[in-house]
């Protein structure tokens, strides 16, 4: 009965992920045939022809890594700093636990409350439609969750290997990198994979800050294909199909520290 179980959810899981790959090979007159076939169809690849070569998706795409990529690594260096001053340096009134929950609490605003200010930022400063807009706004709305991860992570490793290295005469800075860095690493993978994942998928800043292909980023150009006069079915499905695979090669190639990583800083004594 475990196994039946599964099988269902994982059928469950990849029915859409399967109807969404067949779509995006089918032709317009297959897409809405009565019944639909499932299985045997003539494959085609003009709507991954229409969506590349014709359409500016290959643009989307790149700036979608770029962001990710950027927003991602610039959230990690920032928050891992936050995270290790947090669980080392012990601040007077008890600021340690008090910055945690507030950092915390940043993220349990809606997004939508945050975006007619972020907008009005960004336009006084003259990033709107670019790429480090995006990638500002991403970094801050990934740092707590970055944060709040690291923290635990560091908080389980015991304070004498750093100590260790402060005897041997590393300098604090050079004990992170050189020791504690190390150590949690599978931490940073999970936490990496996560941030990825976020600002893979955003949609709602990216739609409201950029307005033109050259800074518009794959989701927002996915949802542009659907107008007052018809929904490209075959292209959007081509291109999502095309933006699913970085994230999966990504959260694969880390697949080994990612449970370890989840679990890692889950119990702290």
């Amino acid at each position: 009965m475990r196994y039946v179980l599964l099988a269902a959810a994982l059928l469950f899981a990849l029915a859409p992920v399967y109807w969404m790959l067949t779509i995006s090979l089918k032709t317009e007159v297959e897409q809405f045939a009565s019944p639909p076939p499932w299985f045997v169809f003539t494959p085609t690849l003009e709507h991954y022809f229409e969506a590349f070569i014709t359409r500016g998706f290959g643009t989307y795409l790149l700036n979608s890594a770029i962001v990710a990529v950027a927003s991602t690594a610039c959230a990690l260096v920032i928050g891992t700093l936050a995270a290790y001053a947090l669980a080392r340096f012990e601040l007077p009134w008890r600021l340690n636990r008090r910055l945690s929950l507030w950092i915390l609490s940043t993220r349990m605003f809606p997004a939508i409350v945050t975006v007619v200010p972020l907008f009005l930022m960004m336009r006084d400063v003259r990033l709107l439609n670019t790429l480090a807009s995006l990638i500002i706004v991403y970094t801050g709305f990934n740092l707590p969750f970055v944060v709040w991860m690291m923290r635990g992570f560091f908080a389980d490793l015991p304070r004498d290997l750093e100590e260790a290295a402060l005897v041997d005469g590393d300098s604090r800075l050079g004990a992170l990198v050189r020791v504690v860095l190390p150590l949690v690493s599978p931490g940073l993978a999970a936490t990496a994979v996560f941030c990825l994942i976020v600002s893979w998928n955003e949609f709602l800043f990216a739609l409201v800050l950029t307005q033109t292909d050259a800074a518009m980023t794959l989701p927002v150009g996915i949802a542009g294909r659907v107008t007052q006069f018809e929904i490209k079915w075959g292209v959007m499905s081509a291109a999502a199909t095309v933006a699913v695979v970085p994230i999966l090669v990504f959260a694969l190639s880390l697949q080994k520290y990612l449970v370890r990583g989840l679990s890692m800083g889950a119990v702290k004594g």
